[in-house]
């Protein structure tokens, strides 16, 4: 959607470069400059930006933005290799084009990883043209003076093309090809010219990344009387974490992650300190595969928890990276999880300081902490949670009601490392179906959407739930809540009556029926609130249509349906993000992005420039505009617009119509 932008009424600055976004090519505007629009702002700074709303395409705008706020702070300037350490094995480097793409992304979001890459394939290939036959033993390959010097060349030039790859795009890259290991003979006797690293020297990492350039790395290293040494690249990438503590280690392979010897599904998460042994234990886990388990617990068990290895493909590194649900296999130390029906068993002062520290409702003073114990004691409860307390859950479970999870309380490096994933996984265990709240302007919401079946959204607060799939079983324990106090009002889709001119919509008689995008006017009230059935002709009439929330997925795909509709014609898109840009996909006529305030809504309303608007918003957004346009509507002569809102803000709200055409009888 962001591809190949252009305008031929405002002038634009560009330098192109090919980047890659979850297996996708998008060619990127850099270097923007709108003067009447933006004003001046610095190409760099452009060209983040624009890239960072390329990474919206692959998640939630909301991950996105925690997991690039959360890498960006992890180094500083004193030690500013702290964000990642990537491995590239030999099999990648066949695909250059693709890996420094991938690789040129982070740099221009400005992340800095440290890379390090083998040559294994590379260097079987010259050897077998050479007639040097390899020879391995205990799975190390024997170097002597003559594989050592082909192994020498070969390095380098696959440095080189690496370098040389990633400057063509305009990515600063430094070859480091020496002077970062230094390297004991492993056993001279046995496996000649190879090495066990003894120090890493981060100084030339940290040189590279302080002048703008990925550092790039070779596992070549140097004894202490300067004899080059061959070490495997793996054990020099792990080696070269536990110097730099990153907050991840990236093992880039051709088959994007580690597989289960049995069912052949890509397994998504290791929790080592729950499943290493029992992993080990499986007769499918063998050769290489307990190699490589083995070779992550040794490393993690070197650095802090907030480390983690993950093993993914080249292209889809940013998904891997920027998303909550990942695309290669994560690898993390972990904590065993427990569960408790007191806050005793874990320790009360523990307790307490958990939720001082991290509950929104104490932190906004709307509860004490006294408060907060004191709601415990009113039904049973069971406390989910690891040992660190990182992630805490509170699911309180009286005799013969619906279970409600009244607190999830997660630290960063519980949110980062998926354990509130490993927790609300154990709660589902127990409980087939639970309700839970929270607010809108909680960063991590998106991540409740996409675990529950169901929500509501008001005024900012959102009740979820998932086991209950029958509209009428929600109604009835919804009012059990209301009844019964478990559950604050605020957050329930109860309350009083709309107001007049949200008077509901007669129902459509049954039989066939003719379908317009116009929504029925009933005598008495001003406005329908939803798509309806009618009997009567379909209007023909051009109407203008305003768009609210064009950036996402449902707004570009309303677009191209609007495109091709005969009666509509699109006025006016708004997006925070897009403002300044041109519509792509609607064909009657150019139209560019805008920020619409609301401020602007109501005006609009006012003068009567749209007849309907559409709000594509995310849930907990609409309210705003949509008192807007209620105030604009006030003042407004002649016939009153109409509102389609896609989101669930108003579902139970009396005075909105929910559903779709067509739903109910029909003859």
């Amino acid at each position: 959607m962001l591809a190949a932008v252009k305008t031929s009424r405002i002038p634009i600055r560009v330098a192109r470069q090919a980047v890659k976004v979850a297996g996708q090519r998008h060619v990127v505007v850099s270097a923007v400059r709108r003067r009447d629009i933006r004003g001046i702002q610095s190409a760099a700074q452009t060209e983040r930006d624009t890239i960072t709303r390329l990474l919206y395409s692959i998640g939630t705008k909301r991950e996105v933005e925690r997991h690039l706020r959360i890498f960006s702070s992890a180094s500083h300037p004193t030690s500013p290799a702290k964000f990642a350490v990537i491995k590239v094995g030999g099999a990648v480097l066949g695909e250059l084009d693709e890996l420094a793409l991938s690789l040129s992304f982070l740099y221009r979001v400005g992340l800095y990883p440290v890379i390090l890459h083998g040559a294994g394939p590379q260097l079987n290939d010259i050897m077998e043209r050479e007639g040097v036959v390899p020879d391995y033993i205990d799975g190390i390959r024997v170097t002597d003076a003559k594989t050592l010097q082909i192994a020498r060349r070969v390095f380098h030039e696959e440095n080189l093309k690496l370098v040389g790859a990633l400057e063509k795009l305009g990515t600063r890259a430094r070859p480091i090809t020496s002077g970062v290991f230094t390297a004991d003979y492993l056993d001279k006797e046995k496996y000649r010219l190879v090495g066990k690293i003894t120090k890493v020297d981060k100084r030339p990492l940290e040189a590279s990344i302080r002048a703008g350039a990925l550092p790039i790395l070779t596992s070549l290293a140097e004894s202490p009387d300067g004899q080059i040494l061959n070490v495997n690249a793996d054990i020099a990438a792990g080696e070269l974490a536990k110097e730099l503590e990153p907050m991840k280690i990236v093992f880039l392979n051709d088959k994007g992650g580690l597989f289960h010897g049995v069912t052949g599904e890509k397994m998504d998460v290791i929790n080592l300190d729950e499943d290493f042994d029992t992993l080990m234990k499986e007769p499918w886990v063998k050769y290489g595969t307990k190699l490589k388990l083995r070779e992550f617990k040794e490393l993690l068990d070197h650095l802090p928890r907030s480390s983690s290895v993950a093993v993914i493909s080249a292209s889809s590194l940013q998904k891997e990276l920027f998303t909550d649900s990942g695309a290669g296999t994560l690898i993390r130390r972990g904590y065993k999880l427990f569960k408790h029906d007191n806050i005793e068993a874990i320790g009360a002062d523990r307790f307490r300081q958990v939720v001082h520290d991290r509950d929104p409702e104490v932190l906004a003073g709307l509860q004490s902490v006294t408060g907060v114990l004191n709601d415990l004691k009113k039904t049973p409860y069971t406390i989910y949670g690891d040992d660190p307390l990182d992630v805490i859950a509170v699911v309180s479970h009286p005799e013969g009601e619906t279970p409600v999870m009244t607190k999830l309380l997660a630290s960063r490096s519980g949110v980062l490392n998926n354990v509130t994933d490993n927790v609300f996984n154990s709660i589902k265990k127990d409980h087939r179906k639970l309700f839970w709240t929270t607010h809108a302007e909680d960063e991590n919401r998106a991540w409740h959407f996409e675990r529950a079946d169901g929500s509501f959204t008001r005024a900012g607060r959102s009740l979820f739930w998932y086991g209950v799939h029958d509209v009428a079983e929600v109604e009835r324990i919804i009012k059990d809540f209301e009844a019964k106090g478990r559950i604050e009002r605020s957050f329930l889709p109860v309350g009083p009556s709309a107001p007049p001119h949200r008077a509901a919509v007669a129902a459509a008689p049954a039989g066939a029926k003719a379908y317009s995008t116009l929504a029925l006017r009933v005598p008495g009230s001003k406005r329908g609130y939803a798509t309806s059935a009618t009997d009567g002709p379909v209007s023909t009439e051009i109407k203008r249509v305003a768009l609210i929330g064009a950036r996402g997925y449902t707004g570009q795909a309303l677009t191209s349906l609007l495109s091709s509709h005969p009666h509509i014609d699109l006025t006016h898109v708004s997006s925070r993000q897009l403002a300044g840009y041109p519509l792509t996909g609607y064909t009657k006529h150019s139209v560019d992005y805008t920020n619409l305030s609301h401020e602007d809504v109501e005006q609009l309303e006012k003068s009567g420039e749209v007849d309907a608007w559409i709000m594509a918003l995310p849930n907990g957004v609409c309210k705003p505009y949509v008192d807007a346009v209620d105030r604009g509507s006030a003042e407004r002569k002649g016939e009153k617009s109409v509102i389609v809102d896609l989101s669930a803000d108003y579902r139970f709200e009396k005075g909105w119509t929910y559903g779709l055409p067509g739903e109910g009888p029909s003859a």
